[in-house]
């Protein structure tokens, strides 16, 4: 059985029940490892057979230092990601040849709202050729600082069990 990896980039702590829901999803399939995205290791190791990375979307894309000291002013609370997020450790991220991947991000759901944190760090994945699994998944918040839209959860467990599906199937191609 394959190591999965799930790095997170979470503010108030949406994307990590994300990422928790989706290595749920993935546990039948892998040895699933998730860890805080200050946490994580900035070289893949050779266990690690996939890698879904997840963030919040912030200003149309991936958070930058402005937007996430901008987030600190929102809560009296601790930040769930407080150092360095997705774009910045995916710049410095390492991976091996044949490494699968996939991206999820959270954002508010509002109707023709331009952006998404998914599509931004699937691009990066690709420039470090891994080879996505699936579509960039962006799962819906209730506002700025909400939580999970209901049934979002669920869809995240369900799309990360699909990414697991995917992965023992080309595991079993390539036997």
């Amino acid at each position: 059985m394959t190591t999965a990896l799930v790095v997170y980039e979470s503010m108030f702590g949406a994307t990590r029940r994300a990422a928790l829901a989706m290595a749920n999803g993935l546990e039948p399939y892998a040895t699933v490892r998730v860890a805080e995205v200050g946490e994580a290791p900035r070289t893949i190791p050779d266990e690690v057979g996939l890698l879904v990375v997840g963030g919040p979307t912030h200003a149309f894309g991936l958070s930058r230092p402005q937007t996430r000291t901008e987030a600190a002013t929102r809560t009296s609370e601790p930040l769930v990601s407080p150092g360095e997020g997705v774009r910045e450790w995916l710049e410095a991220l390492t991976v091996h040849p044949g490494l699968a991947g996939a991206a999820f991000g959270t954002r508010v759901l509002r109707r023709w709202a331009p952006g998404s944190s998914a599509r931004a760090i699937a691009r990066r994945l690709r420039h470090h050729d891994v080879r996505l699994l699936a579509k960039p998944e962006d799962l819906f918040v209730g506002g700025v600082d909400g939580g999970l839209l209901d049934g979002e959860v669920d869809r995240a467990r369900e799309w990360a069990a699909r990414l697991g599906a995917s992965l023992a199937a080309s595991a079993g191609a390539h036997r």
